[in-house]
């Protein structure tokens, strides 16, 4: 071995320690951005006198995120009381064995749109479970967040308190 080979394989050393150190960075602070949008990864759930409870936390926007399911399949649901139904990007109905229907128009903060009828056959956040939730496949969402409107929302009760919501079946 030269003398040039330790001082090559130290550099080399070197630029992997950093390429390393960058990576780990950047992979904790996707994670610390992902709960910053979305603080109720693993919602928990408790069985009151009630019923099921699940609380929710904002996120920094003030919204409110939340791991749970469409038909067995993981999504992230952001509750919005003002959608009438549940609104699902449609680029997602193959994955969550969601049938399309007729077509509907429907009038959204960014003008008229036209959704296509479908039916969820199960949604869980937490330990709460619904069944035969009415909802449309939206063409206009490109993000894999499903909005989670009334049509979901009016089969529980919630009440919001300070920074949480309370979600009741």
């Amino acid at each position: 071995m030269s003398e040039a080979d330790p001082k090559k394989i130290g550099k080399w050393m070197f630029v992997l320690a950093w390429v390393c150190a960058l990576l780990l960075l950047t992979l904790w602070f996707d994670d610390l951005l992902e709960s910053q949008f979305n603080p109720n990864q693993s919602p928990q759930s408790l069985q009151t006198a009630q019923g099921t409870l699940v609380v929710l936390q904002q996120n920094r926007q003030g919204h409110y995120v939340t791991a749970g399911t469409i038909n067995n399949r993981a999504v992230t649901f952001l509750l919005d009381t003002g959608a009438t139904q549940v609104s699902v990007p449609a680029h997602l109905a193959n994955e969550l064995h969601l049938s399309t229907g007729y077509e509907q128009r429907v009038n959204t903060a960014n003008g008229t749109i036209a959704v296509y009828a479908t039916t969820i056959d199960t949604l869980t956040i937490g330990d709460i479970v619904l069944h035969d939730v009415k909802a449309h496949l939206n063409p206009a969402i490109n993000s894999d967040e499903i909005l989670l409107g009334m049509s979901a929302l009016r089969k529980l009760n919630f009440q919001q308190q300070g920074n949480s919501l309370i979600l009741t079946q």
